[in-house]
């Protein structure tokens, strides 16, 4: 069969699917109405029912290399899921009878919150903080507080010897503030409980603020909380100051919609659609047993600003219908069948787009693939068929029609312009400064950094409370919040092979001196301790020791302690405390630890990476870049495959795809222009903008098709398309583009950072989908010339 045959075989296959839905629906279309509006009701009811769920678990990467060595020693070591409470005293020192005992009932309030075990807790007050002494019958650990002294009995001289305990224990820096302003107590949050019950973050951070922060700050005392635990709560409770600004933004799209139809019952019609999909999306995942990620508390409305680009376009396609002399039935017939192919193949993109964050091996970034997928794939059914079949219900007079063309009349005089730019010689001007933009792009965006570029919590903005608490700890204490566990196993689980010690001690002394390294607590570190200890307190037996027997003893003492050690030996470990957890500080860290592996082999030891928080965000960083390439090319495939089937020609694939890339490209400039890094909160707004702006290229591309099967040439085709659909492609961009502007003042920074990246990008995708593409179309017809007439579905000749 000849290519051209397969074409028209194609094409009439198309044409006899869109007549019989055209004829399906609207002949049933009072009943599929009442359907679709009992099905609203029933998911109204199931998403009333959903909530925000968070997860550290969830955040791990499947498989990868760190988390599996996490996974194998996360009983031996420091837990990444660790909570920091800090009683700092307004006035004075911590060492005081008042300081003391609020850090006594603290750490008693502490040991009784939920999913923490008692015996894993740890402040001056609990029997694990001991300091180590020298006796005349030999080495001696006892607690820092002795187990006889109660709040009540702190006398000035107890509260002296505790100070000089904590201070001969090594406690300064760690669970004492190096300005002894404040004390710390730790735990461990575990995610599930004996039930095998997930922990609801969100209720937890609002116990552990009514717990401690409320209960123990006073004129005296504040206290200051940080972990995982009280990161996603504070997220998630400025999360939901997501639905005011979300709010601003419909009614400035309502608004906008209003403007450019002047009609009350279509600019409803289109918001509710819109909003309809959001109600069936809410109650789908909670029926499918998911809950909303705070971090991915945006996506439902980027999928909302998805269904108000195609909205707008049904609307446009109504009204100049309607202008053109028919019957609100007839434009409501026209606009189903004339976008039912653009629209299907630019949400399915988008499907597809969101589908393959899937791709990435994290289970929240699965969850929220599968939400965006869902949502989309619900905007098939309420903006291509829910909004045309209500519109057809509809009335308008002669008047409507009267003022609709005028308006068209006047707002396509400016874009007479534009469509000017669809002349050769103008067109070759544009390709050469788009060319010059996307070289400068490529070029700026090659450093663009994959992970978090703020200290603290980088989804909340620098005077959060979290991020003062996170700015406060670290400033006192040299094992702040950011921590990476290296993990150093032994050849043989031989407790008397000192050259394990002496490998870690030389490890620990390197890593020492690298920028973003505060400080290092290592095995060998607590050798040369309990070594010490063992010989009367000599300064000089701060070493590791070479005797095998001396060393085996040691370490039997050590792995009583967690956090360096696993029981049988075959497993030390190395805590190295950063300065932050942004990406260029964990990356440079993790590349000397590579480094001196690389240069350093032994056959005592193997490294291993890593646990901690910075290990865990090393994983998810790793990840993402390794998602990312697979992903984009995925997306870009089922562009190219989809555009192929319906358009049958390579032009149509280069003058799609190209403007897309280029925009994706200035993005990634404009990310690291923004100090904004590439995440998983990041990433699905690539994703979206490639979405978005390809629902431009093929509402453009697809009336492009129709008048040069109606025989114009390239040129008049192209002017003729721009015409009909550039205002409310430019309309779609600019409104969307403002509503999501108003982001920009939310307490949540990532929301922020989203709201203008997300308005810059609707910005780019419009110019590119409005020059570049028209301009590649023209010279594209003029390299290769068309050797048969375009031949397109009859249905869309309307």
């Amino acid at each position: 069969m000849s290519k051209n045959s397969t074409a028209k075989t194609v094409d009439g296959v198309l044409t006899a699917v869109i007549r019989y839905l055209e004829a399906i629906v609207f002949r049933r279309g009072k009943l599929i109405l009442a359907l679709l509006a009992l099905f609203t009701l029933v998911m109204a009811w199931f998403g009333s029912q959903l909530r925000m769920e968070a997860g550290f678990e969830k955040q791990l990467p499947v498989n990868h290399p760190y988390v599996k060595a996490y996974e194998k020693y996360r009983g031996d070591v420091i837990g990444a899921n660790r909570l920091s409470i800090v009683v700092r005293a307004k006035n004075g020192t911590i060492w005081t009878q008042e300081g003391l005992s609020r850090l006594y009932s603290v750490t008693q309030a502490v040991m009784f919150l939920p999913n923490i075990t008692r015996l894993e807790v740890q402040s001056l007050w609990t029997p694990n903080t001991y300091v180590n002494e020298i006796t005349e019958s030999g080495f001696r650990a006892d607690p820092v507080i002795p187990e006889s002294v109660i709040p009540q009995t702190l006398t000035p001289d107890a509260i002296v010897r505790i100070r000089d305990a904590a201070r001969e224990g090594g406690y300064i820096g760690t669970l004492v503030g190096n300005d002894q302003k404040s004390a710390m107590i730790t735990a461990e949050v575990h995610e599930f409980d004996a039930a095998g019950k997930r922990i609801d973050y969100v209720a937890y951070h609002d116990l552990i603020e009514k717990t401690l922060r409320q209960q123990f700050s006073d004129k005296d005392f504040q206290i200051e909380i940080i972990g995982f635990a009280e990161e996603v709560g504070a997220i998630a409770h400025g999360a939901k100051n997501v639905l005011l600004f979300c709010g601003i933004s419909l009614l400035l799209t309502a608004l906008a919609v209003y403007w450019y139809c002047r009609s009350v019952r279509l600019t409803v019609l289109a918001i509710a659609c819109s909003l309809t999909s959001l109600i069936w999306q809410f109650g789908t995942l909670h029926l499918i047993g998911y809950g909303l990620d705070p971090l991915a508390v945006l996506i439902p409305f980027l999928i909302f600003a998805i269904g108000v680009s195609h909205g707008v376009q049904q609307i446009n396609y109504i009204v100049r219908e309607i202008a053109h002399g028919k019957t609100t039935a007839e434009a409501a017939r026209a606009s189903f069948t004339g976008l039912l192919i653009p629209g299907v193949l630019a949400l399915v993109t988008a499907f597809v787009s969101f589908i393959t964050l899937a791709l990435v091996p994290i289970e929240m970034v699965r969850e929220l693939a599968i939400t965006a997928s869902i949502g989309v794939g619900y905007k098939i059914v309420t903006n291509l068929v829910m909004l045309p079949l209500a519109a057809s219900m509809m009335k308008f007079d002669s008047q409507f029609a009267e003022r609709a063309m005028q308006r068209g009349e006047q707002r396509g005089q400016w874009l007479r312009w534009i469509a000017s730019l669809a002349k050769p010689r103008n067109a070759a001007v544009v390709l050469l400064v788009a060319g010059v933009v996307v070289a400068t792009a490529a070029w700026e965006a090659r450093d663009r950094v994959i992970g978090t570029l703020q200290p603290g919590a980088p989804e909340l903005r620098v005077n959060a409370l979290y991020n003062l608490d996170a700015a406060s700890i670290a400033g006192a204490y040299d094992t702040g919040q950011d921590w990476l566990t290296v993990f150093v196993e032994a050849q043989g689980a031989d407790c008397s092979n000192v050259n394990v010690g002496l490998y870690v001690d030389q490890f620990s002394t390197a890593m020492r001196h690298v920028p973003g390294v505060v400080s290092v607590k290592s095995y060998s570190d607590m050798l040369k301790i309990y070594n010490q200890g063992y010989n009367e307190g000599n300064p000089m037996m701060a070493v590791v020791p070479t005797d095998q027997g001396n060393y085996a003893s040691l370490s039997e003492e050590i792995s009583r302690s967690r956090g360096y050690m696993n029981k049988t030996c075959s497993m030390v470990a190395a805590n190295l405390y950063l300065t932050d957890h942004k990406a260029t500080t964990i990356n440079h860290v993790i590349d000397s630890i590579n480094g001196y592996a690389a240069a350093h082999p032994s056959p005592d030891a193997k490294v291993l990476l890593g646990a901690g928080n910075a290990g865990i965000q090393a994983a998810v960083n790793d990840a993402v870049a390794h998602s990312e390439l697979p992903m984009m090319l995925y997306v870009y495939a089922a562009i190219i495959v989809l555009v192929l089937v319906v358009y049958q020609d390579l032009r149509a694939v280069v003058a799609c795809c190209l403007p897309l890339s280029a925009g994706s490209l200035i993005g990634y400039w404009f990310m690291k222009e923004l100090q904004i890094g590439l995440t998983v909160a990041t990433l699905p707004v690539m994703v979206l903008a490639v979405g978005i702006g390809v629902d431009y290229a093929f509402y453009i591309y697809n009336r492009l098709q129709l008048h040069l099967s109606h025989g114009l040439n390239i040129v008049k085709s192209l002017e003729k398309s721009i015409l009909e659909v550039g205002i409310a492609t430019i309309f779609t961009a600019l409104t969307l583009a403002v509503g999501v502007a108003t982001w920009s003042f939310s307490e949540l920074k990532f929301q922020a950072d989203m709201g203008k990246l997300l308005a810059i990008m609707f910005g780019v995708n419009l110019v590119m989908a409005m020059t570049v593409l028209p301009a590649l179309a023209v010279w594209l017809e003029r390299i290769f010339p068309r050797r048969k007439a375009v031949s397109v579905p009859g249905i869309l000749t309307h």
